[in-house]
């Protein structure tokens, strides 16, 4: 148990938190429309009915 306190736990903390550096980071590289946020408005559906 101490090997996995002492090595395995802390390399997968630090895995996490890399990834998640990466993939906020990769915004930076994306074209401006997709980095912006998702626009908020109604969807009509070709049937007239709202989503």
């Amino acid at each position: 148990m101490a090997i996995f306190r002492q090595y395995i736990a802390p390399f997968l903390i630090l895995l996490v938190f890399l990834v998640a550096l990466v993939a906020v980071s990769s915004r930076i590289f994306l074209p401006a429309d997709m980095a912006a946020p998702a626009p908020v408005e109604e969807v009509i559906s070709p049937g007239g009915e709202q989503a």
